[in-house]
Formats: structure tokens, sequence, C-alpha cells
């Protein structure tokens, strides 16, 4: 970072903020770029708020105006989630998941729930927001930049629907004895990992799992089971989903393997002549659609390496859900 500034505007819905200064000199893939974090309010009352919606910019620092979206990694937006679930009287769903709220990143830079669909947060709750620069292709470059983001809000009317958030993405086992030994066996469901210090994770059985992976060229397709991810307890009807993939990825979908269906899939339009994604779609549907308990539910990936090498991987989904036992509780408290 150049400076350590941010700069705060909260008008009515609209709560913006502009990042430090981002200084982009070299090639930064996923997760390697600069990055700033801070927490923020979106009012210094406790007043109930239903947040709408996310946007995310890049700003050239020295024209002050939006420059190319590939300087965008990603946005996260954490909540404490010991402090949110108190306030609405849900403290066993204190630490049962990453208290990750949603997140932004390149070709998928901006998002507004379905209409009538929020989630609701106190205004003075913190919230911990990081933004992170990205640079794929540009290997002689000294830009500063800034990260303008935008959560739109509106009032409690009595009348929004209450919105939660779960977070699945793909974990590919690999061999922990020799993680990075190459070819991998024929038709194995195996990875090999990016690294073997973060993104990685144990299943029940032992096995070693990888949520951050390589991809040679060519077309593959990628898989896992989600279901101890979502940790359904009763079903729950889906309203929207906020998608984060890597370059070379084509598409992403939820797919229930009782039934052999595919709910949903996310198309995803790369670039042609550089690395990089133009747009991934998200799932948004007033109506909804529902997922069981005693269903088994997949995430399935079809990825295309056109590039001349090596490249790594990640597919995840915020899947916000009605929240019939929150939409109670707000119900019969008056805020």
């Amino acid at each position: 970072m150049v400076d350590s500034d941010w700069t705060i505007e909260n008008e009515q819905q609209h709560y913006k903020m502009l990042s430090p200064t981002l200084l982009v000199d070299g090639i930064y893939k996923s997760m390697e770029g600069p990055k700033s974090s801070r927490y923020i309010q979106l009012s210094n009352t406790d007043e109930l708020l239903w947040i709408t919606g996310f946007d995310i910019k890049a700003i050239d620092e020295e024209t002050e105006r939006e420059t190319s979206k590939d300087f965008i990694c990603h946005m996260n937006v954490d909540l404490n989630d010991v402090h949110y679930y108190s306030n609405f009287n849900l403290e066993k769903r204190i630490g049962q998941q990453y208290p990750r709220l949603t997140s932004l990143s390149s070709g998928f830079e901006s998002f507004n729930f379905p209409k009538g669909y929020g989630v609701p947060v106190k205004g003075n709750e913190f919230l911990y927001i990081t933004t992170q620069a990205l640079n794929l292709n540009q290997a002689n470059i000294f830009k500063k930049i800034k990260h303008l983001v935008t959560i739109e809000h509106e009032k409690y009317n009595g009348n929004q629907k209450p919105l939660m958030s779960k977070t699945v993405f793909i974990q590919l086992p690999f061999d922990k004895e020799n993680p990075f030994k190459t070819p991998l066996s024929p038709g194995s469901n195996q990875c090999i990992p990016v690294e073997t210090r973060n993104h990685c994770y144990t299943d029940s059985e032992g096995n070693m799992l990888s949520g951050h992976w390589i991809v040679p060229r060519g077309k593959f397709t990628y898989r896992s089971s989600i279901n101890e991810q979502l940790q359904l307890q009763d079903s729950l009807r889906l309203h929207f989903s906020a998608i984060h993939v890597h370059p070379f990825a084509s598409s992403i979908s939820l797919y229930d393997a009782t039934t052999g269906t595919t709910l949903f899939t996310s198309t995803i339009e790369n670039y042609n002549g550089k690395t990089g994604l133009v747009k991934v779609e998200p799932f948004s549907s007033e109506k909804g659609i529902w997922l069981y308990p005693d269903h088994q539910y997949e995430l399935v990936m079809e990825a295309n390496n056109t590039s001349t090498v090596n490249q790594d991987m990640m597919g995840s989904m915020f899947l916000f859900f009605y929240d019939k036992e929150m939409d109670e509780q707000l119900t019969k408290t008056v805020f």
C-alpha cells in the first residue's frame, strides 16, 4: 500500500468507501496482490437495516476515474458472528461456519438480491471489509489504484424477507504423502494443490482436500460433495448465489445427486487474447428453489485451460436462503 487512508461517504441507501492506494508493479495472481482491510458501520445507531447489494470498482488514482476491472482480485465482507447472531437471539448459530457474508471478484463485481430480499443487520454492527488488487496480464506496469466499494441498504419496513448465507466450495482430494506428484491416475478425483498451507482441509476419513488446485492444459470436470458445508437440518429455499471462480472456468453448477438434476448453472465468460473473466452469471430468483436435508448435493465445475501453462483454480458459491427463523425473530421483536 502507498497510503493507509480510507475515504468514507455514507449517503441514504448507499455506503461508499474508497480504499487506500494499492500499487500494482508486476504480475499478481489470485491472493498475491496488495490488499487493505478495515471495519465499517453502516450507521452509528442500532436501527435495523437491510443490505440489498454490493459493488466494487477499480479507480485510477491519477485520473480518479474508473479503470479496468482486471485490477480487482476480490472484496470480502465478513461478520462478527458472535455479535451478529446475539443481536437476534440466534446464539446457537455462532461458530457453525466461517463468518463470511459474501465476496466479489473480477467478473463478478456487483450484485443485488432479488426484490424484497436482503440481509438484516443492525446499523452499528461491525462489518470487516477487505479488498485486494489483481494483475494477470501486464508484467511491465507501475500503476496506482484504489477500490471503490458500495454497499446498498435500506431501512426495515416489515415487508422484506431475510436471507442467510452459506458458503460452499469445491474440495478435491490429494496425496498427502506426495501432493505434487504427476501425472494423476486417469479417472481419479484427485488434484494437485497449489500449495499445502492454505485452503487445505481434512475430511471425516482423514483424507486431505484442497480448495485451490492446479488445472493442466485442456478441458476438465471437477466435482465434490457440499453436504457437510450446507449442514441442512430442514428444507431451505434458495434465492441467490454469489459465485467465485478463477479464469479458465467455463461453468459451475449446483447439482442434486439424489435426483440427478442440475438446479442451476452459472455460465462464465473468459476473455479472448488475455487471461481474465468477463462475466460470471449468478443465480437469482424471487420464487426460489428448494433444497432438502435428505438429498446429496454437489458443485460441478467445467474448466478449459486454453493457455500454454498450468493455471490455478477455485470454485465456490455463497448461497443465500430464505431465513424463516430470522424472520420469526424479526416479527416478534420491535426494532
